[in-house]
C-alpha cells in the first residue's frame, strides 16, 4: 500500500506545532505546545534550543498518536521554521554552547553600524539580497563566537556547528547524522550568496564566521536524512516559514504572490529563476529549490504591525473585548469618517524604513466614534500591504493578477474586501489556510513521490472565497493618497 500521510513540523517563535496531512492535503491531526521566551537584557530575545527540540519532538509524537499512525506510515517529514534564529552547538556532544539568539534580538546593532561605516552594506546587499540588520543570522553567530569562552577556537577547529532552527531539528531528528539546511533558510543568514547558491568566503570573512561550522545546503525538496525515531521516516522538505507558505499557496508561476496576515504581515512575490534586486527597500530571497531544478526567488516585504493593531484596540484602548469583535464594530459605519490611523508603534518598515515614525491618528472630529477608529485600524493593515505591492510591482515589472491570503486576519471579510478594492485585483482566500505547514508537507511529498509534480499539488488548492474589487481605480487612488499624507505626518517623530 502506498504511504498516504505526511508529517509537517512547524517550529515557530512562541510555539512548536505538528500537523499530519493526508495525500489530499487535508489535516487529520495536530498538536501544539508553547515554550518559554527569555529576555536577559533590553533588546535581547533568546530561546533554549533544548526546549525548542523537546517541544517539537513531543508534538510530533502527539500528532502521530492522534492520527493512529507510526513513523513507518509516513511518506515523509517536512520542516518549516522561524527564520534567522541562530543556534551554535558542539558537534560531538550535541549540546548548545549558548541559548538561541532569536530573530527579534537587536544586540548586534552596533556591529551592523560598524560594517555600514566600513562601506560593506552595498556589497552585502548585492550578494545576499538583504539589508544589513541585526535581524539576520550572521552577526548573531559572530556574537556567540566572541562572547562564549573558547567558542571561536572550537569553531575554527571544526568542533562547533552553526544552524538556523531547521538545521537544529534535522541534527536532532537524525541523531546527529545530518548537518544541513535549505537555500531559503541559508538566504537569511547574510553568509549565503544567492546568485551562486553557495556560502560566500568574502561574507564569512567580513562577519568573522568560520566555514567549518556551516551546514550543507541541500534542495528544499530533497534528502535530509532519516529520523532516528519515528520509524526512520525520511526528512524530505525544509523551508523557512514564509517560503513554505508561498509554496503552500501554490505560487508556482512567476509573479504570483501571497500575503500572510498575522501579528505583522509578510508579503512575498515569486519572481522566477533570477533574483530581482529591489530599488524600493524590499528584500530579495530564495523562495525554494526542488530536487533537480534551479532555485526560485522572491521579493519580500514586511508590515511590522498588522493584526497587532487589533490587539492594541483590545488590550491598549480596551475598545473591544475580543479580536473577532473588530469586524462587526467596523462594519457598523460606512467608512472611517475621514479618520486615518498609521500603526507605526515600532517605526515603519518597507518601503519607508523610518525607525523614528510613531503611531498616529489624524482626521478626528467631534463625530468620530470607536467604530470609525476601529475601521481605520483595520484599513491600515490593507493600506500598508498595498504599499508593499506597489513597491513589488515597480521592482519586478510584473503586474499583480491576484493576491492569495492566509493567516488569522485573512478571515476578516471586511478587511479582505477593502484590500481587493485598494489593489484593483482579486484577493483569494483558500479553504485550507494552514499554508505554512502544508507547504512543508508538499515539499516533502514532492521529494518522496507522494506527489508526482507541482501540478498535482496545484490541483488540491481550493478557493474558499474570492473578493473582487468593488470601487473604481480613481477612488482607490484617492484613498491611497490620503494614506500617504497620513504616513508623512507619522514620520520622524522627535524623542
Amino acid at each position: 500500500m502506498p504511504k498516504r500521510y505526511l508529517l509537517a513540523l512547524d517550529q515557530g517563535t512562541t510555539s512548536s506545532r505538528a500537523i499530519v496531512f493526508n495525500a489530499d492535503g487535508e489535516a487529520v491531526a495536530s498538536a501544539q505546545k508553547e515554550f518559554p521566551q527569555y529576555f536577559p537584557e533590553s533588546g535581547w530575545v533568546e530561546h533554549d534550543p533544548n526546549e525548542i527540540w523537546s517541544s517539537q519532538n513531543a508534538v510530533a509524537a502527539e500528532a502521530l498518536g492522534q492520527a493512529g499512525l507510526r513513523g513507518r506510515d509516513l511518506a515523509g517529514v517536512g520542516i518549516t521554521n522561524q527564520r534567522e534564529t541562530t543556534i551554535v552547538w558542539d558537534r560531538q556532544t550535541g549540546k548548545p554552547v549558548h541559548r538561541a539568539i532569536v530573530w527579534q534580538d537587536r544586540r548586534t546593532a552596533d556591529f551592523c553600524d560598524k560594517l555600514k561605516k566600513s562601506g560593506k552594506a552595498k556589497a552585502i546587499l548585492e550578494k545576499t539580497g538583504l539589508v544589513l540588520d541585526p535581524y539576520f543570522s550572521g552577526t548573531k553567530v559572530r556574537w556567540i563566537l566572541d562572547n562564549v569562552d573558547g567558542a571561536r577556537e572550537q569553531a575554527e577547529r571544526g568542533e562547533l556547528c552553526f544552524g538556523t532552527v531547521d538545521s537544529w531539528l534535522i541534527w536532532n531528528l537524525t541523531g546527529g547524522e545530518v548537518h544541513a539546511t535549505d537555500p531559503s533558510n541559508a538566504s537569511r543568514t547574510l553568509l549565503f550568496n544567492i546568485h551562486t547558491g553557495e556560502w560566500d568566503d568574502e561574507l564569512l570573512k567580513w562577519l568573522g564566521v568560520p566555514r567549518e561550522m556551516l551546514p550543507e545546503v541541500r534542495p528544499s525538496s530533497g534528502d535530509f536524512g532519516q529520523c532516528a525515531d519515528f520509524g526512520g521516516a525520511a526528512i524530505a522538505g525544509v523551508a523557512g516559514d514564509q517560503h513554505a507558505a508561498l509554496f503552500g499557496q501554490t505560487c508556482f508561476k512567476k509573479g504570483t504572490a501571497k500575503n500572510t496576515y498575522g501579528t505583522g504581515c509578510f508579503l512575498l512575490q515569486q519572481t522566477g529563476e533570477k533574483p530581482v534586486t529591489s530599488k524600493n527597500n524590499l528584500l530579495t530571497t530564495v523562495a525554494w529549490q526542488t530536487k533537480g531544478r534551479r532555485r526560485k526567488y522572491a521579493l519580500e516585504g514586511s508590515v511590522f504591525v498588522g493584526g497587532a493593531v487589533i490587539q492594541w484596540l483590545r488590550d491598549g484602548l480596551r475598545m473591544i473585548h475580543t479580536a473577532s469583535e473588530s469586524e462587526p464594530l467596523a462594519a457598523s459605519v460606512k467608512d472611517t469618517g475621514g479618520v486615518m490611523l498609521v500603526p507605526a508603534f515600532t517605526g515603519l518598515g518597507a518601503p519607508h524604513w523610518d525607525p523614528a515614525a510613531r503611531g498616529t491618528i489624524v482626521g478626528l472630529t467631534r463625530g468620530t466614534t470607536a467604530a470609525h477608529i476601529c475601521r481605520a485600524a483595520l484599513e491600515s493593515i490593507a493600506f500598508q500591504s498595498a504599499e508593499l505591492l506597489e513597491a513589488m510591482n515597480a521592482d519586478s515589472g510584473i503586474p499583480l493578477k491576484e493576491l492569495r491570503v492566509d493567516g488569522g486576519a485573512s478571515n476578516n471579510d471586511l478587511l479582505m474586501q477593502f484590500q481587493a478594492d485598494l489593489l484593483g485585483a482579486p484577493v483569494i482566500r483558500p479553504k485550507n489556510t494552514e499554508t505554512t505547514a502544508l507547504g512543508a508537507a508538499y515539499l516533502a511529498g514532492l521529494a518522496t513521490g507522494a506527489f508526482e509534480n507541482e501540478q498535482a499539488i496545484e490541483a488540491q488548492w481550493q478557493i474558499d472565497r474570492t473578493f473582487e474589487p468593488q470601487i473604481k481605480r480613481d477612488e482607490a487612488e484617492s484613498k491611497m493618497a490620503l494614506w500617504r499624507d497620513a504616513v508623512k505626518r507619522a514620520k520622524g517623530w522627535p524623542g
